[in-house]
C-alpha cells in the first residue's frame, strides 16, 4: 500500500537519476527515477511523494506539487544571553574514609557493637590465641564472592564485538588537491551533503545582510558543489568501505549490506570497483553460510520429529531475501498436513495449526482432518483465509490468493 511523505532532492545524478532525501532529515534516502518529477524539478526542491517499501528500500512511486522551501528570518531569531558563572557547575563530596558500610553486619561485628567495643569481636582459638577477621577488601588468594575469578573491569555477559573504526584517510587525500576557494565547499558536503552547503549559504546570507557587506555569490558556490559533490561522496564511501573491508569475515551482516547499498548512490573509480566486488563477495559469502546454518536446522527439526519447531525456524529466515528450498518447503507443508488429522488431540492440533499459519508455506499445506471440537472448529474458520485448505473442510468458499504487490523498482547505478 502506497504511502506519502516530504522529500527534498539534494542532487541530479544525470539525466535519468536524482537523489533525494526525506525531507529536514538525513534518513530515508536513496535514488528514484526522474520520470516521476515534474519538468522544473531543481536541487532544493521539497515534493509531495507517494513511496512504496520494498526488500531493497523505498521506491518513489509519484510526487506532488513542490511545496516552496521556507527561509529562515535572521531577525525572528531569539538569542540567549549568556549566563555569568561564579563558581564550578559541578561539586565534587568526599565520603569519610571507614565507618560507612551499608548493608547487614557480619555475625562477629554485633558482639563489638553491643558491648560498647571499637573494632570487630576477636574469636578466641584453643590455647589462648586469638585471630582478628580479615580486613574487608583484603587478597584471599582464592576467587572472590562476586567476581567468580573474573578480572576487573570486564563486564559479564557475552562479550560486545568490537566497533571498526573510522577512517578519514580518502575524504582527507581529497581536501589535500582541492584550492583555497573550494575547500569550504567540499568540507560541508562531507559534513551534510548540498543541503548543508545551502545552510551554511543561508547563514552567511543573514549575517551579509545585517553586516551591510557584499552579497554572497550563491549561484558560483552551489555550482562547485554539484562538481565537487560525485568526488566528496566516492571518498565518503571509501573511508566507510575501508574498515569494513579491512574486517573481512568478522564484519557484522549490517555493516557489510549498508556499505554494499550506499554503493548505488556513488560514481565509482577503478579502486572503488575492486572495493565492492570484495564487499559482495564477503556478503554472499556470510548469507550463504547463515542461510546454511538455517536450512540444517530445520531439517534436523524435522528429523527429530519436531514439527511445530521446524515451522517456527523456517517463519524467521536469517536475510530477507532468503526463500525456503522448494523440496524443503513441500516436506514441510506434507508433514503439516499428515500431522492435522481428526484423531488429533485439540491442543496438539491447535499449535500445529497456529506455527502453520505463520509459516511461509501456508498456502500449500492440506489438513488432512478437524477434530470434532468447538474451539478447534472457531480457530480453523479464523485461519481459512491463510490456509484455503481448511476452506474446503469446513465447507466454505476458498478464499482466492492476496493480490500481487506491483511496485517500480529504483535504478541501479552502474558498477
Amino acid at each position: 500500500m502506497a504511502q506519502r511523505m516530504e522529500i527534498e532532492l539534494t542532487s541530479k545524478l544525470d539525466e535519468e537519476r536524482w537523489t533525494w532525501r526525506a525531507a529536514g532529515a538525513k534518513l530515508p534516502k536513496g535514488v528514484l527515477a526522474t520520470t516521476v518529477l515534474p519538468p522544473s524539478a531543481k536541487p532544493g526542491d521539497i515534493l509531495r511523494a507517494e513511496y512504496e517499501r520494498g526488500i531493497d528500500g523505498i521506491d518513489i512511486i509519484s510526487t506532488g506539487a513542490t511545496k516552496e522551501r521556507e527561509v529562515p528570518d535572521a531577525t525572528a531569531r531569539i538569542e540567549l544571553a549568556p549566563r555569568a558563572i561564579k563558581g564550578p557547575e559541578i561539586s565534587v563530596t568526599y565520603a569519610p574514609k571507614g565507618g560507612g558500610r551499608k548493608g547487614p553486619r557480619r555475625e562477629g561485628e554485633r558482639g563489638g557493637e553491643r558491648s560498647g567495643e571499637r573494632g570487630p569481636r576477636r574469636e578466641s582459638r584453643p590455647g589462648g590465641e586469638s585471630r582478628a577477621p580479615k580486613r574487608e577488601g583484603a587478597p584471599t588468594g582464592g576467587r572472590s564472592s562476586s567476581g567468580q575469578g573474573r578480572p576487573e573491569g570486564k563486564p559479564r555477559g557475552r562479550e560486545a564485538r568490537p566497533e571498526l573504526p573510522v577512517s578519514t584517510v580518502y575524504r582527507n587525500a581529497l581536501l589535500a588537491t582541492l584550492g583555497p576557494e573550494q575547500l569550504p565547499i567540499a568540507e560541508q558536503l562531507i559534513r551534510g551533503g548540498i543541503p548543508s552547503v545551502r545552510q551554511a549559504i543561508a547563514e552567511q546570507e543573514a549575517s551579509v545582510k545585517a553586516s551591510g557587506a557584499a552579497p554572497v555569490a550563491k549561484d558560483a558556490i552551489l555550482t562547485i558543489a554539484d562538481q565537487l559533490l560525485p568526488q566528496t561522496r566516492l571518498a565518503s564511501w571509501k573511508d566507510r568501505a575501508a574498515p569494513v573491508q579491512a574486517a573481512a569475515g568478522d564484519a557484522k551482516l549490517r555493516d557489510l549490506r549498508a556499505v554494499v547499498t550506499a554503493a548505488r548512490t556513488v560514481t565509482m573509480d577503478d579502486e572503488a570497483r575492486a572495493m565492492l566486488k570484495g564487499l559482495k563477495e564477503h556478503l554472499d559469502t556470510k548469507v550463504k553460510a547463515m542461510e546454511s546454518k538455517w536450512i540444517e536446522r530445520i531439517t534436523g527439526a524435522l528429523d527429530a520429529g519436531r514439527l511445530v519447531d521446524a515451522l517456527g525456524v523456517v517463519s524467521q529466515p536469517p536475510d530477507q531475501g532468503t526463500r525456503c528450498p522448494a523440496e524443503l518447503a513441500v516436506r514441510l507443508a506434507d508433514e503439516a498436513g499428515r500431522a492435522m488429522t481428526a484423531e488429533a488431540l485439540p491442543a496438539d492440533w491447535l499449535a500445529i495449526l497456529t506455527a502453520v499459519a505463520a509459516s511461509p508455506v501456508r498456502r500449500n499445506v492440506t489438513p488432512a482432518g478437524i477434530p470434532d471440537d468447538g474451539s478447534v472448529r472457531s480457530a480453523a474458520m479464523n485461519a481459512a483465509g491463510m490456509v484455503p485448505s481448511l476452506a474446503k473442510l469446513l465447507g466454505l468458499r476458498i478464499p482466492p490468493p492476496p493480490p500481487r504487490k506491483a511496485a517500480v523498482r529504483q535504478a541501479v547505478l552502474p558498477q
